[in-house]
């Protein structure tokens, strides 16, 4: 079963969720809200977060 968390505002938490097994998440730390077409923009560019 996958887990996702909600959110995800700071890299703490971000690297605490990986550290925990937690693979996904989203929040403000990921990005901000955007339209669809934005969101299908930054999925396809596979973005790696630094945290």
């Amino acid at each position: 079963m996958d887990v996702i968390a909600e959110g995800v505002e700071k890299p703490e938490q971000a690297a605490a969720l990986l550290i925990l097994g937690c693979e996904y998440g989203q929040g403000y730390f990921f990005s901000k809200p955007a339209l669809d077409i934005d969101a299908e923009q930054l999925l396809q560019q596979k973005p790696a977060w630094d945290y």
